[in-house]
């Protein structure tokens, strides 16, 4: 039989007096508190339980502060506290909640310092792929009163950059990014960015235990400006940067600059452009001197007259509907002209590829690809809006010809263009006029040329020479233009939609959206469908293309700082279930 007090008397405490806010390890019970004072105190020390001084200047764990002794040997006397032999909910004695982290994962906290050893974009990439838990601590590059950052303000100034990105074309991804860059370098932890098609909100929670802090701002009126989106990205670099230090008031100041910048080109070297872009894509197609300077023509009458209609105030929708109407004219004159020598279908193929929503189908295929499919269903939508309304002007034209007598010929697409210098040409006089009309800096419109020239020489080497599949030859003369398109970004610092977005111009499906809906308006479903399902697949492939270069070429690039597999790190899906 046991004596009482024995080591067999000695059970576990119970549930009651066990709290999940009991004191610290290191902070004693007051001497004028008792029990009875406090009898259901959830930060009382439950009973059986010694404090164990922590820090250099605190006592060992083999030893109690009277000098009695609490290891697993020591007697068990009159009952008191220092009695017990421990309890299984009490820290280890080499514990120190000073230099233990709340949760490590498995395979360790990745270190990224976030210096300029790469681009932002990079960084910030790596940032928003982390779990949240596993993110460091911001350090922030912006000097800032002993006060801390004004959040409201840094908030608000997060949103209008995100703003003006997403107004320009950005993907949501890249926005966040941004968004997220400006936020860590002015000392803000604990944000989360959110990007839909029209709304930017962000959200801060200053510590687990405050309330969040949360804003959003509506984008209602996108602009084509890559000269403005260019400028956004230098005021992001000089943020995100050590060397110079951007103050909250100069931030808003070039902000404001940025906004009220006038466009590099005026309003009739971009009807020129449009012109130049049409028959240069209508010698694309097989077309002569004759059909680039009637291509042209249809191009800049509708551009000239979606302006009016925009001035008016009509939709998008009712200005592609407008401007797509010109060219297929032109087309149709042609063909009851009986001009041999002039072919009508090139003049309505150039027209169409200077309205194709080339721009904004790569952007919502690329936010698709990369997870946010709200905003890539919106883009999506958008760009079927506005191919309904070029497919809209063209037919109404195409029927009023048909009626007329018009004897418009399908079977032009079967005739070949081997014309392989005069057509590199093409492409890069395509790519330059597109660009122009993009607002492209001066500095980027040499390359983004070059860029085109080589993606139609990629298609024309595969698809012409090489008997390769169209579609194929598209994806990747189109995952080029990624890739270079991202190295030139890397190497300014700056966006890539200026380098990639002019540079798939020459390879749009103008011709095998013509040829669709011919088919369509000669009532020969079967071939019409058949063509716009190709016109759909090369616009797939383009997008596709330009996302899987960008994603190689970010694949090979590792943020300096990160450790093991912490750098790209996305969703992992389950297989099929």
């Amino acid at each position: 039989m046991a004596e009482p007090g024995g080591p067999e008397d000695q059970k576990p405490q119970s549930d009651e007096v066990r709290s999940a806010f009991s004191q610290p390890a290191g902070v004693g019970r007051s001497a004028s508190t008792s029990e009875e004072d406090h009898p259901t105190s959830e930060f009382a020390l439950p009973a059986g339980l010694t404090p164990e001084p922590q820090g250099p200047g605190g006592a060992s764990g083999a030893g109690s502060a009277s000098g009695s002794g609490t290891g697993p040997g020591s007697a068990s006397g009159s009952g008191s506290a220092s009695d017990t032999t421990g309890s299984a909910f009490a820290p280890p004695r080499t514990y120190s909640a000073r230099d233990s982290p709340a949760f490590t994962p498995a395979h360790g906290i990745p270190m990224i310092r976030l210096t300029k050893e790469a681009p932002w974009q990079d960084r910030m990439r790596t940032m928003l792929r982390m779990p949240v838990a596993e993110r460091p601590a911001p350090e922030p590059v912006q000097k800032h009163d002993d006060a801390g950052p004004a959040v409201p303000r840094v908030l608000d100034l997060t949103l209008r950059i995100g703003e003006l990105l997403l107004a320009g074309g950005e993907g949501a991804e890249d926005v966040e990014a941004a968004m997220f860059a400006v936020t860590r370098s002015y000392g803000l932890d604990r944000c989360e960015p959110t990007v839909t098609f029209t709304l930017l909100s962000i959200s801060h929670q200053p510590s687990l235990v405050d309330d969040p802090v949360t804003a959003s701002r509506t984008v209602r009126r996108r602009g084509t400006d890559y000269t403005r989106l260019a400028a956004v990205f230098r005021l992001i670099d000089d943020i995100t940067t050590e060397e110079g230090e951007v103050s909250l008031e100069e931030a808003y100041r070039r902000l404001a600059e940025i906004r009220r910048n006038r466009h590099p080109y005026p309003g009739w070297v971009l009807t020129l452009a449009a012109g130049g872009l049409a028959g240069a894509a209508s010698v694309l197609v097989g077309g002569g001197p004759l059909v680039f300077l009637i291509a042209a023509l249809g191009a800049m009458l509708g551009d000239r007259l979606a302006w009016l209609c925009a001035g008016r105030g009509l939709p998008e929708f009712y200005q592609f509907v407008v401007a797509a109407m010109p060219p297929a004219a032109l087309g149709v004159a042609l063909t009851l002209t009986h001009w041999s020598d002039v072919r009508p279908s090139a003049v309505i193929t150039g027209g169409l590829f200077a309205l194709l929503p080339g721009r904004a189908l790569v952007a919502g295929v690329q936010d698709g690809l990369t997870g946010y499919y709200i905003t890539a269903a919106a883009r999506l939508l958008e760009v079927m809006y506005f191919f309904i309304g070029i497919v809209a002007g063209v037919l109404l034209v195409l029927y009023g010809g048909l009626q007329l007598g018009a004897q418009l010929n399908p079977e032009e697409r079967l005739i070949s263009h081997d014309q392989p210098w005069l057509q590199i040409l093409a492409s890069m006089l395509l790519s330059l006029a597109f660009a122009i009309l993009l607002q492209q800096d001066r500095s980027t419109v040499l390359a983004v040329t070059l860029n085109g020239g080589v993606a139609w020489v990629i298609f024309g080497a595969m698809a012409r020479t090489g008997n390769i599949s169209p579609v194929a030859a598209t994806a990747v003369a189109a995952g080029l233009v990624g890739l270079f398109g991202q190295l030139f970004s890397r190497y300014r610092y700056t966006s890539s939609l200026p380098f990639i977005t002019a540079a798939i111009g020459p390879l749009l499906p103008g011709s095998a959206t013509y040829f669709g809906l011919l088919g369509i308006a000669q009532d020969e479903l079967d071939r019409g469908i058949a063509s716009l399902s190709t016109a759909v697949a090369t616009a797939g492939a383009i997008a596709i293309g330009v996302n899987l270069g960008s994603e190689i070429s970010r694949l090979f690039m590792r943020v300096p700082g990160a450790v093991g597999g912490a750098n790209r790190r996305a969703a992992k899906r389950t297989r099929g279930f």
